[in-house]
């Protein structure tokens, strides 16, 4: 699957969404602008920049596999349309214009190879010519050529005038005239893609679009990923995943990209830590975060990938360490309740990195693992130093880890591990026994309870919905948080919800990060959790507003963020908002399955045990 995605021309250089890479002979072409209002060059252009003066990318539709990319970048007073598409196994870039300064910009053509892949390229009279292994490639231009020794770019270069739309093509010269209709053709065809989606096409198409871009490819490894967004992965050093975060990006590929979906779920299972676990974050360097894990989600995401498209060799393949990552959590996290608690175990630093020495084995170092790093939920909770763990048995890790075990319990039947069953499914048994003892009756809200005091928390939040993963919930107790709290005002409902802390909570003013602001992820574990109680209505409210919240910030600006503002839904008010990470798109999956586009991961799958007998 990986050689499959690996082959052919994409975007998928981490550094600039204006390079396209030629797999797998590791060839780019990257193209640059110089502005002579300014004086500048962009060089590497990324989507997101909150800083003065920074380019500001529009994205518009795209494909996964590269058949077709358009994009919009604004700089300094100009506006300019970038439009690729492969087709036949040739590069075709046009390049438009849209708003001009006094003295139009000039086009910039680089050619590399990346890595130090084998291959030459060089300059050769109007083309740029790579010499590699698989066969040369040649770039071509119809623009005026035009000298500009002042580009700033450090390898063989075509410049030409932005003046009017530019082609440039591999294989042979061809016009911006000749590349129009072909790149129309591809456009129309991503977008009947998208169509077939009917009203959730919009989001379907903000959803695959930040995505694609954010998807690069990872040369340590040799793999294909989506790390969150490339700004983060730039500022991790190469690249870096998060746990729950690629899980969930291989849940967003599902629809469209078998391929993508299994290589996101593939490289962040790789990163299983020396303790068995997958880490919070797995980056360049083999630098992890060796002292926690994240929320258990990836039985979830390896169930789906396998429903959608039923390839028994790639649960077989990942069985074994989430396994593995599963019996970490009962033994590392568990109380003999069967309740569980986040924690951050200590370690040894292997090379003095910030995450090796900083937050370890205390409430901030599980706070973290929880993923919902400074929610109200955790403040002022001590830390048990015996055992590791914050002193506070966690609704929402419960009700996950039980569906993980839940989850589990089906890939080992499809993987022909049935001896493994009963474990897991007596430890899902004991979750759920812990779950009920956190019901509390007046408040009507399973709630975090105190494990030194044996109080009751009651700073709540999305993840204390995920108590309706365990069928032992009642309808009694699952219509009294609907009707208590998903539904009032004071707490969840509002125009823009969930926000992750109610917000009749003191925090709540805060929005800042988890401290009051609206997330896709808690937004889509919770509307899972309410689809295993049958919770139609509620299911239906919470997709529509989850569409429309991720389509306002879409629709003004392009982004698709991080998080937003529970009050306004706005993303860009706060700079530590990521505009174009990926898992704002579960809003739109949120949605998808909502309409019947997806089936739900609360169905049973049918086929588990014939699936082990094929």
């Amino acid at each position: 699957m990986n050689s499959s995605l690996l082959n052919g021309w994409n975007t998928f250089y981490t550094r600039s969404v204006l390079s396209w890479l030629k797999m797998p002979e590791q060839a780019a072409v990257s193209l640059s602008f110089k502005n002579y209002s300014s004086g500048a060059a962009l060089h590497e252009a990324l989507i997101g920049r909150f800083e003065e003066n920074a380019e500001q990318i529009i994205p518009g539709l795209r494909s996964y596999d590269g058949g077709y990319a358009c994009l919009t970048v604004h700089w300094y007073g100009t506006e300019t349309m970038v439009e690729s598409a492969e087709i036949d196994g040739e590069l075709m870039l046009l390049i438009t214009p849209l708003k001009q300064e006094m003295k139009p910009m000039t086009l910039l053509i680089e050619g590399v190879v990346l890595w130090n892949g084998s291959g030459t390229v060089c300059r050769d009279g109007e083309a740029l010519c790579f010499r590699v292994p698989n066969g040369d490639i040649s770039i071509w231009t119809d623009g005026e050529s035009v000298e500009e020794y002042h580009a700033g770019c450090t390898g063989p270069y075509l410049s030409v005038k932005l003046n009017r739309p530019v082609a440039v093509s591999s294989g042979k010269r061809r016009t911006a005239a000749e590349l129009r209709p072909l790149l129309d053709a591809a456009r129309e065809k991503v977008a009947a893609d998208a169509a077939r989606f009917g009203d959730v096409a919009e989001a379907y198409t903000a959803m695959k679009t930040c995505l694609a871009w954010d998807t690069v490819y990872e040369p340590e490894n040799k793999q294909l990923c989506s790390p969150v967004s490339r700004l983060w992965s730039i500022s991790w050093g190469g690249y870096v995943l998060f746990c729950w975060d690629t899980y969930f990006s291989a849940m967003m590929a599902i629809p469209e990209s078998e391929e993508l979906a299994c290589a996101n779920a593939a490289a962040i299972t790789a990163e299983l830590t020396e303790s068995g676990f997958v880490p919070n974050f797995g980056a360049a360097g083999d630098n992890k975060s060796r002292d926690r894990s994240q929320p258990p989600v990836g039985s979830l995401a390896v169930r789906e990938i396998y429903r959608r498209y039923r390839n028994r060799d790639f649960v077989c393949s990942l069985f074994d360490k989430l396994l593995c990552w599963n019996r970490w959590f009962a033994e590392h996290r568990m109380l003999e309740n069967g309740q569980l608690c986040w924690g951050s175990d200590p370690f040894q630093p292997r090379a003095g990195r910030y995450w090796e020495t900083h937050d370890i084995d205390c409430t901030r170092g599980a706070a973290l693992e929880s993923g919902l790093d400074n929610s109200p939920m955790y403040d002022d909770v001590p830390f048990d130093k015996k055992r590791h763990l914050m002193c506070l048995a966690d609704v929402g890790l419960t009700g996950l880890y039980l569906a993980d075990c839940e989850n589990l319990a089906d890939l080992a039947r499809i993987a022909g591990r049935n001896e493994v069953v009963p474990e897991l499914l007596d430890r899902a048994a004991l979750c759920k026994k812990g779950l009920s003892e956190l019901w509390d009756e007046k408040f009507g809200m399973f709630c975090n309870k105190r494990t030194d005091t044996g109080e009751f928390s009651y700073r709540i939040s999305p993840t204390n919905f995920y108590a309706l993963f365990s069928d032992m919930v009642t309808t009694e107790q699952a219509s009294r948080m609907m009707k208590e709290h998903f539904y009032n005002p004071e707490e969840f409902w509002g125009e823009y919800i969930i926000p992750t802390i109610a917000r009749n909570d003191p925090a709540y003013p805060d929005q800042d990060y988890w401290r009051g602001r609206i997330w896709a992820p808690t937004n889509f574990l919770a509307y899972l959790a309410m689809r295993k109680q049958g919770l139609q209505k509620e299911c239906a409210d919470l997709a529509q507003k989850s569409k429309e919240l991720l389509l306002k910030e879409w629709r003004e600006h392009g982004h698709v963020h991080e998080n937003y503002n529970g009050t306004t839904g706005e993303g860009c008010d706060r700079g530590n908002s990521d505009k174009f990470y990926h898992w704002g798109g579960l809003l739109a999956l949120i949605a998808l399955i909502d309409a019947g586009y997806l089936e739900g991961p609360e169905q049973p799958l049918d086929e588990c045990n014939s699936a082990c007998h094929e």
